[in-house]
């Protein structure tokens, strides 16, 4: 009886592969800060005329030390105050040259109002020193012209301040014609 030879097959995780592409990216957000009557954000905010989609892999919170928390996370809403740009960087580091993410990592701190348009996809809470983390396996999609907002608050002891850091893990794709 002739041996049945049977076929080899691997398995690469999607970010894996985008990594070994050089379009997986990661960065974080540090020393944000809110309470006594204000929020923070970070977001992975897609430009306008970026030429590609923006596909959410993975997002952490952590850090907020001093006092519960509440995140909010925004689709393509538009966020008080003023962003400042966060350096990010390509996850495969033996290309040459390193690959640019055409999506932009911003955050603002002690930021007045809350975000305006767009919808609020999803709400958590959280203790002090608790990390929040969501493995979204690039399900949630930005076209460009929109974002991922990362919104960070107290409600629950406004006159306590709060810090933290909000990171993001995440592949762009170029828009097909």
């Amino acid at each position: 009886m002739a041996k049945k030879v049977l076929p080899q097959v691997v398995t690469v995780p999607q970010s894996l592969y985008r990594s070994l592409r050089g379009k997986y990216f990661i960065g974080y957000a540090d020393n944000l800060t809110f309470g006594k009557g204000t929020s923070a954000w970070a977001r992975l905010y897609n430009p306008p005329h970026s030429g590609v989609k923006l596909f959410v892999n993975v997002w952490t919170v952590t850090d907020v030390t001093t006092t519960p928390f509440r995140a909010q996370f925004w689709f393509n809403a538009k966020a008080p105050g003023t962003p400042t740009n966060v350096r990010t960087t390509p996850t495969n580091t033996s290309l040459r040259p390193l690959p640019n993410s055409r999506v932009k990592l911003q955050l603002a701190n002690k930021v007045k109002g809350d975000p305006v348009g767009g919808i609020k996809a999803f709400v958590r809470r959280a203790v002090a020193r608790e990390t929040l983390v969501e493995e979204e396996g690039g399900k949630i999609i930005i076209p460009p012209g929109g974002n991922f907002l990362v919104f960070l608050s107290n409600p629950e002891t406004p006159k306590l301040v709060g810090r933290g850091r909000v990171a993001f893990g995440w592949w762009e794709e170029k828009i097909k014609d």
